[in-house]
């Protein structure tokens, strides 16, 4: 516990409260070990403007319902009291009273560490003690320009990473042991971020994380907060980021969590048509009201000050934007100009995100947007929301659908690869397959391929190539790296046993060699929403099915030129069109046996020859095998 600490809450911490703009309200409501008088205990505050009274009750208290009341301060609605002779770990609830004698347990809105699932108490913790050892990655992290940086995401569930088969609560990895492995298995996958599924306190394992209870408190299921921070400040030091899935856009029913809070909608907004989704069975908050714009904003900042969390995707962006989201006539209620936007959530982005990028220089936000919702990553002043990258999930849709077919339809629906180029530039990208493509029915990676085992693998390597030269930043989901080839489930470990298998560990092998090249050259990442970065040599030949172009770099001093081969036909004396005279260096071919394939050739080293073709006046002729990617730096 913390011996030097007075915690309480003066006039102006109410005010700025009630504006909205309390950017550290967390150090505030809650329960914070503290001194009074002299006197160790615990601070505990809590907002329920609209509770007839409200007490205290916890282990400390044998969850005595009357013994600790809490005192209404302003007329805020915030309730506090002081308690002496609390230990650190010990569980408590509010007890909010209603008017009408109705009682209501509460879990704490702000605590940072919860009871192990069934479970729904609060837990005392004190984040005043982890001593952090990544200052030289947190130095660094302001001065980065990630547009112009390599971003490489490995979006990962740690729950179902691996598992233990020793007995223990669901044979979980703690955050430490995960970090550990995991920093291991990036050193090896040298992938520049890990984006973490589920970590506010969740009560059921099947949501994965995006219903939650607790959103300042790590979830319990994988040890403490400070074992979260450890691991952490672990791959700072090995120079991997971390993002963190965000969902402001909704939270559960459950009892104990911020449904009707005080009896009345506190958090949510009271028109059903504006604070329910009717598919999801979830509430919406209410973004009109100050008191929980802080409460979100606060929170973002909670993970990135007290965490040092680099980066924050924000969940089911869309579902925010639109009032009419996933709902019929009736059920929504247009905004005061008639329209379906969501005048509120799109004030409280612009707020979220200048507020982030102008404290925090180098976090970033990560838009899940799956509409054409203009310039979601323009800055507010230009009439932006401010985000720093959205995901593209127009490319991730036609690409899925595009890699699915037989190949011998692929030249009917060629241009689903090409059409993401005609927009890349109307916004700042991640190119995403993420873990919403392969549950549900949608089948792995892998085997959403055509063909026959080998050929899904090798349809899936020339996939992945395209991905990696395509403009845009990367992000893969955990599995996908080395061909998983059930669905995922957040009930079991990846099938790690098939690294055992030669196409497997030859598509580890592959995916670890994009991702390095990826890293090491930077026309592959320096420009990624402008044509000067990119040019097509060949995006019509649809007969073929083949797909050409290069990247480049600021200065033009760097090149590299992808093939790739989307059919199982081999052309022997195929010509492409290059943009200068000079020699071609392989750098990657799909078909080597080390990643799987079947041991086709490519030209190590070739020379352009004078000659129209694709329309330039140079071009390389070699034999180009079957489902290969071929990439040639020059």
């Amino acid at each position: 516990m913390n011996k030097e600490l007075t915690i309480f809450i003066s006039d102006a911490d109410q005010y700025v409260f009630g504006q909205g703009t309390h950017y550290e309200i967390y150090k505030k409501l809650g329960a914070h070990p503290c001194k009074k008088d002299g006197k160790d205990g615990v601070f505990f505050a809590v907002w329920a403007p609209n509770a007839y009274e409200v007490y205290v009750i916890g282990e400390f208290n044998g969850w005595n319902e009357s013994s600790h009341k809490m005192e209404r301060i302003g007329e805020g609605g915030i309730y506090t009291t002081f308690v002496e002779n609390v230990a650190e770990g010990q569980m408590y609830k509010y007890l909010i009273v209603l008017a009408d004698g109705t009682k209501l347990y509460k879990a704490d809105p702000y605590a940072n560490y919860a009871e192990m699932r069934p479970g729904t108490a609060s837990k005392i913790y004190d984040l005043n003690h982890f001593k952090w050892n990544d200052l030289k990655w947190m130095n660094a992290r302001e001065k980065k320009n990630w547009f112009e940086e390599p971003i490489s995401v490995y979006e990962c569930h740690i729950g179902s990473w691996m598992k233990h088969m020793d007995g223990t609560e669901e044979g979980f990895y703690t955050y430490r042991q995960f970090a550990d492995c995991f920093v291991e298995y990036a050193k090896e996958m040298p992938y520049t971020h890990v984006e973490l599924m589920g970590i506010a306190e969740y009560p059921f394992d099947g949501s994965w994380g995006y219903q939650v209870t607790g959103y300042y408190a790590p979830t319990s299921r994988y040890g403490t907060p400070d074992d979260f921070r450890y691991m952490i400040d672990l791959f700072h030091k090995n120079n991997i980021g971390v993002i963190l899935d965000w969902v402001p856009a909704h939270f559960p029913r459950d009892a104990h969590g911020l449904s009707e809070f005080d009896g009345t909608c506190l958090y949510e907004h009271p028109d059903k048509r504006l604070g329910e989704h009717p598919d999801w069975g979830t509430k919406i908050f209410n973004y009109s009201k100050n008191e929980v714009r802080n409460f979100l904003i606060a929170n973002a900042l909670f993970w990135i000050r007290e965490f040092h969390i680099d980066g924050l995707r924000v969940d089911a962006v869309a579902s925010m934007l639109y009032l009419d989201y996933g709902k019929k006539d009736g059920e929504w209620v247009a905004n005061k100009y008639g329209g379906n936007e969501n005048l509120d959530a799109i004030e409280f982005f612009k707020h979220l995100n200048s507020v982030i990028h102008g404290s925090h220089p180098g976090v970033l936000t990560i838009a899940e947007e799956s509409t054409a919702w203009p310039k979601v990553t323009a800055k507010p002043e230009d009439g932006g929301l401010g985000f720093t990258f959205k995901w593209n999930m127009g490319w991730m849709h036609d690409f899925c659908e595009y890699m699915k077919l037989d190949p011998y339809f692929r030249k009917d629906n060629h241009y689903k690869m090409t059409f993401a180029m005609s927009y890349n530039s109307s916004e700042k990208y991640i190119l995403p397959l993420s873990h919403d493509e392969v549950v549900h029915l949608k089948c792995s990676m892998v085997n959403k391929m055509p063909g026959y085992q080998v050929d899904k693998y090798a349809n899936l390597r020339v996939g992945y190539t395209y991905m990696f030269g395509h403009e845009g930043k990367k992000l893969l989901f955990m599995g996908q790296d080395f061909g998983q080839e059930r669905e995922w489930s957040e009930a079991r470990e990846l099938d790690w046993y098939l690294l055992a298998e030669p196409l497997n560990k030859g598509m580890k092998n592959y995916v670890g060699e994009l991702l390095k090249v990826y890293r090491q050259y930077p026309c592959l990442y320096q420009i990624d929403d402008d044509w000067s970065g990119f040019e097509w040599m060949n995006a019509d030949d649809k007969e073929r099915s083949i797909y050409s172009f290069v990247r480049r770099t600021k200065d033009g001093k760097q090149h590299m030129l992808f093939v790739m081969n989307l059919t199982p036909v081999e052309y022997p004396k195929f010509r492409v069109g290059v943009p200068m005279k000079t020699k071609y260096k392989l750098l990657l071919n799909s078909d080597d046996v080390r990643f799987g394939g079947n041991g086709n050739k490519l030209p190590k080293e070739m020379t352009a020859r004078k000659g129209k073709c694709d329309g330039r006046d140079q071009y390389l002729e070699f034999a180009l095998p079957p489902l290969t990617a071929a990439v040639y730096i020059f």
